[in-house]
């Protein structure tokens, strides 16, 4: 008589592999690990300061796009509906820039996260038993501090724009700022993940990113009527620099327009933004590619 074959339990490495395929994280793993958070977050503040290029290029391009297109634009500029009394262009442009300021410092920030995985760093941090959830969050708030102290920099010439802030407003500027700097580089850090071609990457930027910019109300006044005005009131990044408008301008209250939302408006959609941002962000990759083998 023949004896039935037993077949062997499962080994409990076999088991942690099949759930790791299906969700990205070891079974147990903390949902944060705030040690792996500060330290990819540091890593990234480290590369930025050993790299003087990305500050050049964050900063300059849009500093310079600030002065040529404020001298360019300012006989032609008609101020909106809005717009306190001797408004120029270059004042109307200000917030604009620092909005570029952060969606450029996002965008250098999440190319890392192609260079990573082609240096097989990234393939690394995968393999450590860390949360998925700790990886985007040390890789966005470090890229988003990046952007933040960019930004918040730049905002230190508001006075010379005659917006000149009170200590609340500060607070409040650099508060708003820093919501804004974790919305955009989550979705920056969402678009560069299932990337491995930084020209690919700089496609998306170019057909995507800024223009999402430029229908903002950042470059031009939102249009009141039309289209064009119904994909401004879409386009998240509107209330982020109407947000960042209106907190300059305090203690002025501007008035409630169809081109300006209200301050609650702007603060709720941005918010909402952000967490939608890091959520997608941390679902994606907790999602196993081909690319992360790679």
């Amino acid at each position: 008589m023949s004896v039935p074959a037993l077949s062997a339990p499962p080994h409990p490495s076999a088991t942690s592999r099949d759930n790791r395929e299906t969700d990205g994280d070891d079974p147990g793993t903390p949902l944060v690990s705030w040690s792996a958070v500060r330290a990819l977050a540091g890593r990234e503040l480290v590369r930025f300061f050993r790299q003087r290029s990305r500050l050049i290029g964050a900063v300059a391009q849009p500093v310079l796009f600030w002065i040529l297109f404020g001298a360019g634009l300012h006989g032609s500029f008609t101020p909106p509906d809005w717009a306190p009394a001797g408004l120029s262009y270059q004042r109307y442009f200000f917030p604009g820039v620092a909005v570029m300021i952060v969606l450029f410092t996002a965008i250098f920030a999440t190319i890392s996260v192609i260079e990573d995985r082609r240096e097989g760093f990234l393939q690394g941090v995968l393999v450590a038993p860390v949360s998925r959830l700790s990886i985007v969050l040390g890789k966005v708030l470090g890229g988003a501090a990046i952007a933040w102290l960019q930004a918040g920099l730049f905002l230190a010439l508001a006075p010379t724009q005659g917006m000149p802030l009170s200590f609340p407003g500060i607070v409040w500027v650099l508060l708003f700022l820093a919501l804004l700097s974790i919305g955009l580089t989550s979705l920056g850090f969402l678009l560069a993940w299932r990337l491995d071609s930084t020209q690919g990457f700089h496609a998306i930027m170019s057909v995507f990113l800024f223009p999402m910019w430029l229908l903002s109300g950042a470059f031009f006044p939102p249009a009141e009527s039309g289209w064009l005005a119904w994909i401004m009131r879409l386009n998240p990044l509107t209330y982020g620099v109407a947000g960042l408008r209106r907190l300059l301008y305090l203690p002025e209250t501007l008035p409630v327009t169809a081109g300006l939302p209200a301050w609650g408006v702007c603060l709720a959609v941005t918010l909402a933004f952000t967490v939608v941002c890091v959520v997608l962000a941390a679902w994606q990759a907790r999602q196993r590619t081909a690319a992360d083998a790679r």
